[in-house]
């Protein structure tokens, strides 16, 4: 491991500092090297390339966007005996604490970059002489990813859709409810998901929804932060409705009043927010019950009822 690593990261130091860790998906070392301090993630799981990949795309994705700071990726390395490892900037992280109100303005940036973009784009083609030769970051109008990602292990299709909960039922909800038919054939799951799904487009009834760029995972493991501000990392980024990205922050605690106050502050609730929240949970909780087990078999039950009231 240690040879592969001098080899592929071009160092002739490596040396770990630091404890080993990982979170339920990967291990993660920091070390030494010639060019300064990386961290290296390791998974020998047989889809840790796609993940891996997904991953870096989404942290890039990210960085274009020059509305938060995640750890600048670094490279994808495939191990001898199958699995993968992921390089990337060192960053001495700790707790979100101080910049909690900052970290809601700055994702709330993030979901609002993709349409500050259109409108500047459109504002330039009315303008004489503008438009023409620009090279402007690429505006998006449709609802997907161009890499597929992983929400933990699971690899998540991100094929393009101009209808959002066409997007979402398909490639968020029905592929989850695909996992739960396969491993556990639950009747009364397969059940109330045939009623709960002709009935969600209408929760998006007079909702215009514009492609925002979303971390995908955004809940309290994912979040940090240093001396100058916040960090985020473990992104699955795909573009979709903002409001997706609030329902794992809300559910696991860890983030303070402040961080959302910060966030409505410059995106307000929509009508029926509350109850498009339920729905954005629903998928959490089945992507948990898929990853641990029956433990969220309960839970995912109770939103399924209560969305159908």
């Amino acid at each position: 491991m240690e040879k592969l690593l001098k080899s592929e990261l071009k160092t002739s130091v490596l040396k770990a500092f630091g404890s080993s860790g990982g979170g339920c998906i990967s291990q993660g070392q920091s070390y030494e090297t010639d060019h300064g301090r990386v961290f290296v993630k390791i998974n020998n799981k047989p889809q840790a390339r796609t993940m891996f990949e997904g991953e870096m795309a989404s942290l890039i994705a990210i960085q274009q966007t020059n509305t938060l700071r995640v750890p600048q990726p670094i490279k994808v390395i495939d191990l001898p005996g199958g699995g993968a490892a992921f390089a990337m900037e060192y960053l001495k992280m700790k707790s979100l604490f101080k910049y909690s109100a900052k970290l809601g303005e700055q994702v709330a940036d993030l979901h609002l970059y993709n349409q500050k973009l259109g409108e500047k784009i459109k504002k330039e083609e009315n303008t004489v002489g503008k438009g023409a030769g620009q090279t402007e970051p690429h505006h998006v109008d449709k609802f997907g990813f161009h890499n597929v990602t992983c929400c933990g292990y699971i690899a998540q299709v991100n094929e393009w859709q101009s209808d959002w909960p066409t997007f979402f039922i398909r490639h968020r909800l029905q592929a989850q409810m695909d996992l739960i038919e396969r491993d556990y054939g639950d009747r009364e799951a397969r059940e109330l998901w045939s009623r709960l799904k002709p009935k969600i487009p209408e929760m998006f009834c007079d909702l215009e929804i514009i492609p925002a760029l979303l971390h995908g995972d955004l809940w309290a493991g994912n979040v940090a932060e240093d001396e100058s501000g916040p960090i985020l990392f473990d992104p699955a980024c795909f573009y979709g409705h903002s409001e997706f990205e609030l329902a794992i922050s809300m559910m696991f605690g860890g983030f303070s009043s402040s961080f959302f106050s910060a966030y409505h502050s410059k995106i307000p609730k929509a009508p029926g927010f509350e109850k498009r929240n339920k729905l954005y949970q629903l998928f959490n909780y089945i992507n948990h019950w898929n990853h641990f087990g029956t433990g969220y078999r309960g839970p995912t039950l109770n939103v399924m009822r209560k969305l159908l009231k």
